[in-house]
């Protein structure tokens, strides 16, 4: 069978050309190929192209997956004079497409791509970077790919005008119809994901356009000639090309130059578990071929631990891969503005700790004592979830507009008592909730002055979308809930209207990053990562949480645990996260698969909620599964405060 250079292929060669010999063959395993469905949920790119098919109504959708089958069928539509072709097949030699649509008019050619990426000629314009002279990095995945399929039809139809775009989420646009994204519904079998059109989607049912399509047919003459320096001037455009497909067509690797940002996160890594059942990890095959390094290096710490440096790529230009190879050069370290460690003093303290063989835990007493004479008792401890989709839920709503759909609130008491006070969660579909949300957390929160802690910066920043939410709504008590707001946050850098409250939110990752350091994070302040590390180290937590007091009767008040401990510890006696031991949020997807979904995603804390969230929204599921989900994303964010408590907790035994 031919080995095609698909559009997908194309991209991966951009990214990383060596990794052109690796995808899709089953002994290397990819963490990002194994679910589609995951991608759809998490980034509504399937309800989006069903969407954009909606606007070009008409037109024939060629389903077929068989290359020439798909083919033939796309060459007969292309007989008309007019017409309109969902995922058309077009073939020039070796390279392969399937067009999102493609409508043709007499000889000339409209190419379509359409992203789940949102888009403001404001903002974005014409794809290029704020001097003007190089195509933007976040746009220029997207512009290649419609590059790559231009030069495609062109060389297939070579007497047509092919004209090319990018339709996107319109940041701008707002929807003038209730349940757009319920018309769209997400579904799986055992080969791929697809979408079901569900009701009525002519033009009056779908209401204002929220897509908008914008001409890339400059920016891709930008890359035809050479004008953007992504790729190397040794070659053409079209060259690389070509140069992509014979290697791939060949099944012969191409050896690139290793690289920070590629290899970091590189797909092809394969677990040893995966090892040991025979698979190959492509990540180590490129290291140990450019290094000449063994099994035993990639066990020691190397420099893609050190917690946000953003000189890695010089460090491997000079042939530095290890911790223990950095020096306080390297680093630069300076002292901090204030209280605590700075990013670079970070930095060095774990690097130097990797040097000196130093297991030992970082923690600034005096430092964290004088923030805790700040607080004022209870301590109430909060974290939300969040969503944002293409296609919004109700009318006056924008395209990936914020949505608040759950929280967790935990109490600390001076006396040392602890209790999960409150929760909350949208259980109905098709829902805007931001303003049922925010009502329950007030009367969550105000019943005293008590400092209020959050992990990050997310729940500061959704406080402040929902606060604009409500000025430009028409509920009757948003005047009293945008002044109570107020109380709590602090104004974006980007507001006109300038705030800091009295009770403003203290941010937990701002004091881990000042305060602790624990060698086994690996340079990751994640809270995921924090409290498997805190719970390792500490003595007392490992004593306390071993027995079953957690929902008990006795023990601490929980609204979704009962009798549980969360200390286990696996076969090599190491402490199990407490967030492996909580039930799996999907019936029908590996926990394993969704965590590398996750990290590869770049979705991290909170993406799993977020995802299941999504699957409750865009797809069919039974009353059963849905009570499932729901009981699995109220464990997790009960967790994520109660992980915000164990920290507290053993900072507090630390200064004791």
């Amino acid at each position: 069978m031919p080995r095609y250079l698909t559009k997908s292929r194309f991209k991966i060669a951009l990214e990383c050309p060596t990794k052109l010999f690796y995808i899709r063959k089953k002994e290397y395993p990819d963490t990002r190929q194994d679910d589609s469905f995951l991608e759809a949920l998490a980034e509504g790119g399937f309800q989006v192209g069903e969407l954009a098919k909606c606007y070009f109504p008409g037109g024939h959708d060629v389903k077929s997956l068989d290359y020439k089958k798909s083919l033939d069928e796309t060459n007969k539509l292309l007989k008309h004079d007019n017409v309109i072709i969902y995922e058309a097949a077009i073939i020039y030699q070796n390279l392969f497409i399937r067009a999102d649509v493609l409508v043709k008019t007499g000889n000339l050619i409209k190419l379509i791509e359409v992203k789940a990426k949102s888009y403001s000629q404001d903002d974005d314009g014409d794809f290029l970077n704020k001097k003007g002279t190089q195509i933007s990095s976040k746009w220029r995945p997207y512009v290649y790919d419609v590059a790559f399929q231009k030069y495609v039809i062109t060389k297939t139809f070579p007497n047509w005008t092919v004209n090319s775009y990018l339709m996107l989420a319109d940041k701008t646009a707002t929807t003038t119809v209730d349940g757009l994204n319920q018309k769209f519904v997400l579904e799986k079998d055992k080969s791929r994901s697809s979408v079901r059109i569900k009701g009525d989607v002519s033009e009056n049912a779908l209401g204002n356009k929220i897509l908008v399509q914008v001409p890339t047919d400059d920016v891709v003459d930008r890359i035809w000639q050479g004008e953007d320096d992504f790729l190397s001037s040794l070659r053409k455009f079209s060259e690389w090309i070509h140069f992509f497909a014979g290697k791939y067509g060949k099944d012969e690797k191409i050896v690139s130059h290793l690289k920070a940002a590629k290899c970091q996160h590189c797909e092809f890594k394969a677990t040893s578990e995966q090892v040991k059942k025979g698979l190959k990890s492509g990540f180590k095959e490129c290291w140990k071929l450019a290094l000449k390094w063994n099994e035993e290096d990639f066990d020691k710490p190397d420099i893609f631990e050190i917690w946000n440096y953003r000189k890695k790529q010089s460090l491997m230009d000079a042939g530095i891969y290890f911790l223990k190879d950095v020096d306080e050069d390297d680093v630069k370290s300076k002292p901090p503005e204030g209280l605590g460690l700075s990013t670079t003093e970070r930095q060095w303290l774990q690097i130097e700790k990797v040097k000196n063989n130093d297991g030992s835990i970082y923690f600034d007493k005096l430092g964290f004592k004088t923030e805790m004479r700040l607080w004022q008792w209870p301590l109430h401890l909060i974290d939300f979830e969040t969503s944002a989709v293409a296609i919004p839920f109700n009318k006056g709503r924008r395209p990936y507009e914020g949505v608040a759909f759950q929280f967790s609130h935990h109490i600390m008491y001076q006396d040392g008592s602890i209790e999960h006070k409150g929760e909350y969660i949208n259980r109905e579909k098709g829902k805007f909730p931001n303003f049922d949300f925010i009502r329950a957390l007030r009367k969550e929160l105000e019943t005293d002055n008590g400092t209020i802690f959050r992990y990050a910066a997310h729940e500061n920043t959704f406080l402040n979308i929902i606060y604009d939410q409500l000025k430009v709504s028409n509920e009757s008590d948003q005047d009293d809930l945008c002044e109570w707001i107020k109380t709590i946050t602090k104004s974006r850098k980007d507001s006109l209207e300038k705030w800091e409250g009295q009770r403003n939110m203290v941010d937990m990752l701002e004091l881990v990053k000042k305060y602790y350091y624990n060698p086994l994070m690996k340079g990751s302040n994640s809270i995921k990562a924090v409290l498997p590390a805190v719970m390792n180290s500490s003595k007392f937590l490992r004593k306390k949480y071993s027995k079953p007091i957690y929902g008990a009767k006795e023990g601490i008040k929980s609204l979704n645990f009962s009798d549980w401990k969360w200390i286990e510890l696996n076969d090599e006696g190491g402490l199990v996260s407490p967030y492996k031991l909580l039930p799996p949020l999907f019936a029908d997807i590996d926990p394993e698969e969704l965590e590398n979904f996750m990290t590869d995603s770049n979705l991290a804390d909170g993406g799993a909620a977020m995802t299941a969230y999504a699957k409750m929204q865009f797809t069919d599921m039974s009353e059963q599964e849905r009570n499932q989900v729901i009981d699995g994303l109220l464990k997790y964010c009960e967790l994520d405060t109660f992980a915000m408590v164990m920290i507290m907790e053993e900072w507090m035994d630390l200064v004791r």
